[in-house]
């Protein structure tokens, strides 16, 4: 697996790099905004770990002109209390965020538990379909009732997944958290919201439809 570090601070990066390395992963440096961009392209990341501030283009237009071409799993580095920027790169399409200053064990859990999502969405047949909804698992598109294909983020389609797989059942917040982010993953519970929100908005460009419910004190279900 590849990642591209994206960070423009010298003392980060020296101390990033050797521990991934160390930990088997092949890794490719960026400094600016610009080169991020021109390594995306030219080394194919796994992953991608990317801080906001940088120089010639800031992460989250980084991210947003990535996000437009991939789905490929990104991590945002966060000034600490910025939540802002963690709203904003959500809103992005990025998978997760890390606060600076941070230890690397947990960045490296973060690192762990994206791949082990990619792993959970390999697709074990072509196509997962519930009433009028069909997923394309290799494409991680879906299409619902007359839509043409409709593009996902790597979480919302897990998430989507995950919800037309257990139709009919309610699934609480820390149990999505769990099968998505994996357990032992310190995601607040209102990240779920806030994807849910994300394939609601689809969905209504599509029907009118309600086909995922909050239950009231539960959780969600697709019903």
């Amino acid at each position: 697996m590849k990642i591209l570090v994206v960070e423009d601070d010298k003392g980060i990066s020296d101390f990033i790099i050797p521990e991934l390395k160390h930990e088997g992963y092949d890794t490719c440096l960026a400094e600016t905004g610009r080169q991020a961009l021109e390594k995306f392209e030219s080394e194919k990341p796994d992953l991608i770990l990317l801080d906001i501030m940088l120089p010639e283009l800031n992460g989250l237009e980084v991210l947003r002109r990535i996000r437009a071409v991939s789905t490929v799993p990104v991590i945002l580095e966060t000034a600490r209390g910025e939540t802002i920027d963690k709203i904003n790169g959500l809103n992005l399409g990025a998978d997760d965020y890390i606060p600076k200053p941070f230890e690397i064990e947990e960045l490296l859990a973060r690192i762990n538990a994206l791949f082990r999502r990619i792993s959970f969405a390999q697709p074990k047949s072509d196509t997962l379909a519930y009433k009028a909804l069909t997923l394309n698992l290799d494409r991680m598109t879906f299409t619902l009732e007359d839509s043409g294909e409709i593009p996902v983020s790597k979480t919302e389609f897990l998430l989507l997944r995950l919800l037309v797989e257990n139709h009919g059942k309610v699934l609480s917040r820390s149990q999505i958290i769990d099968s998505i982010w994996g357990k032992g993953h310190f995601i607040e519970e209102n990240t779920v919201d806030v994807y849910v929100g994300y394939l609601r908005s689809k969905f209504s460009d599509c029907t009118k439809t309600e086909y995922i419910k909050t239950v009231r004190g539960s959780g969600y279900m697709l019903d």
